[in-house]
């Protein structure tokens, strides 16, 4: 593409993401993440019922009446969105997942900037292939846009810890971590990667974002694949749709355990699904969860 043609998608990805956080998602958003710490604020005279720990003595001493500290919430937010942009998102049946990836990243980033947050990325293969750290403004988050569709990576291959162990040394303050890959392939293996997801999941609020064509969930494999009973002897002729249908729910259903045991909320999405609704019906159910 040239200059004019990557213009015009990106515009394209912003006034379809912009309407939909303007019309659907803002104020699901707003409510979904919040700030988890508070900061001082100001001082101001103590009122009956106002509780005594809250009293500045420093203060108090030197005005001659007792004044007590005000906190609010820590409202801006650094939201990072790491992605996966190996050689599998490239594939598509139904439209290729790095589109699908960049306008599900264009959501997330333009409610944020809504919220005055700020909005940062990684790419990642099986290497870190770039960062660009968490800013506000339109133009930042057309950037970021424009770098998910249009970025030549390295390296096909994909491998997520080393982007996982960029982020706990470059992150110095808790952050929400958008993680969106279809979390496929060897270097996948629950057991490989548990460690430093556990670990970055406990520093920043991490949410997996699984992304998916239907191809990949859908097996239409033609031909036989004779498994042999170790007890009986006895072979047996299963279809392999059937064999990889099994192998990927009992991998799917290990790794939501991993997601589970770190109290992670994700969501998962299709290529061909409607993941505008999906996406919202997560903000709803972490809007609950804050409310409680």
């Amino acid at each position: 593409m040239n200059t004019s043609e990557i213009l015009k998608k990106v515009r394209k990805i912003e006034i379809y993401t912009k309407r939909i956080v303007d019309t659907v998602l803002g104020g699901e958003y707003r409510s979904s993440f919040k700030g988890k710490g508070i900061e001082f604020h100001d001082v101001r005279e103590y009122i009956t019922g106002d509780d005594i720990k809250t009293i500045d003595w420093n203060v108090t001493a030197r005005m001659g009446s007792p004044y007590v500290k005000r906190y609010i919430d820590e409202r801006e937010l650094n939201i990072i969105l790491l992605i996966d942009i190996s050689g599998s998102t490239i594939f598509g049946s139904f439209e290729r997942k790095r589109e699908k990836i960049a306008e599900i990243s264009a959501l997330f980033a333009f409610s944020a900037i809504r919220n005055n947050d700020r909005v940062g990325l990684l790419p990642f293969t099986d290497r870190v292939e770039k960062y660009i750290p968490p800013e506000k403004g339109r133009k930042h988050a057309l950037l970021i846009i424009r770098e998910i569709l249009f970025f030549k990576p390295e390296d096909v291959k994909t491998d997520p810890i080393p982007a996982m162990e960029y982020l706990l040394f470059i992150l110095k303050r808790r952050g929400i971590i958008f993680f969106i890959s279809d979390f496929l392939g060897e270097n996948f293996e629950i057991e490989r990667i548990k460690k430093t997801f556990s670990i970055l999941s406990r520093k920043h609020d991490l949410i997996p974002v699984i992304v998916r064509d239907r191809f990949e969930e859908e097996f239409n494999m033609r031909g036989l694949i004779d498994i042999k009973d170790p007890e009986t002897g006895e072979e047996i002729a299963i279809p392999s749709n059937e064999i990889m249908s099994f192998l990927r729910k009992r991998n799917d259903e290990e790794l939501f355990k991993l997601f589970k045991k770190n109290d992670c909320d994700w969501i998962y999405l299709r290529t061909d699904g409607d993941y505008i609704k999906e996406i919202e019906k997560f903000f709803l159910r972490r809007a609950k969860r804050m409310a409680i």
